[in-house]
């Protein structure tokens, strides 16, 4: 899978782009759409706006980590895995028996976005299996993505040459497409365009960046970790439909 957002909409960690100081930036987002095709012929592109897209390829699936695409109210979610209890899921939020993962994360996102009743991080945490989601509303311009804690999916995120966001789980896709600019996706990590990067196993504590140096002290790589020694002041918690997508205020007590 592949989705490439605008730098003002992805709005992603800026420790990515240090590895970038120096060397050959990378694609733009045309040329990026143009390899996902060569690479995959078989791929379901789908054009959001001003240049933003999702793209999904069946093709070489494994039967384990299968992928889907869904559209929904204005709302786009790729997801790769499987849920363990999708069976309750769909019970709580009242979806029929057909109802897919990604539309599952789709119901889950609105609940959210509209009722707020409890924090995103503990949406992500109730999801069970291996899996890696990205989900998109296009009405609010809201970025929503996660890894599970076990890291049983491949998810990579980077920077191309013009700032855009990209998340593919393709890595050789991904070093075309950003160089050196890219890192894994964290394992029992979410991230969404309002709030950053934030772990859903350990919300209390802040996830670094970790940057990585060759002998001559050029940065060549950063990952991304859990800080158990740092605790944040509180859970950052959601607001109303207005402005769910910026909640980063601390709750009164």
């Amino acid at each position: 899978m592949l989705a490439v957002f605008e730098k003002s909409i992805g709005k992603p960690p800026a420790e990515l782009n240090l590895p970038s100081t120096g060397s050959k930036k990378s694609k733009s987002r045309q040329e990026i759409a143009e390899i996902f095709q060569i690479l995959w012929p078989e791929t379901i592109l789908c054009n959001i706006s001003n240049g933003n897209f999702m793209g999904l390829s069946h093709e070489n699936e494994s039967p384990l980590h299968p992928r889907s695409l869904v559209v929904m109210d204005d709302i786009f979610c790729m997801f790769i895995g499987t849920l363990e209890n999708i069976c309750e899921l769909k019970r709580h939020y009242g979806l029929s028996r057909q109802a897919t993962e990604a539309m599952v994360l789709i119901e889950a996102y609105k609940v959210l976005r509209d009722r707020a009743p409890y924090p995103p991080d503990q949406v992500v945490k109730d999801l069970q299996g291996k899996f890696a989601f990205i989900l998109f509303d296009a009405k609010s311009h809201t970025l929503f993505a996660a890894r599970d804690c076990d890291g049983g999916v491949d998810l990579n995120w980077g920077i191309a040459g013009d700032g855009s966001l990209i998340c593919s789980n393709d890595s050789n896709l991904m070093k075309e497409a950003c160089g050196i600019s890219c890192a894994s996706f964290p394992p029992g990590c979410m991230f969404m365009n309002g709030t950053g990067l934030m772990s859903f196993v350990h919300p209390l504590h802040k996830v670094r960046a970790i940057v990585h140096e060759d002998d001559g002290r050029q940065i060549r790589g950063v990952s991304f970790q859990v800080d158990l020694y740092t605790r944040l002041p509180s859970i950052p918690r959601s607001g109303s439909a207005a402005n769910w997508a910026d909640a980063t205020a601390v709750e009164a007590e």
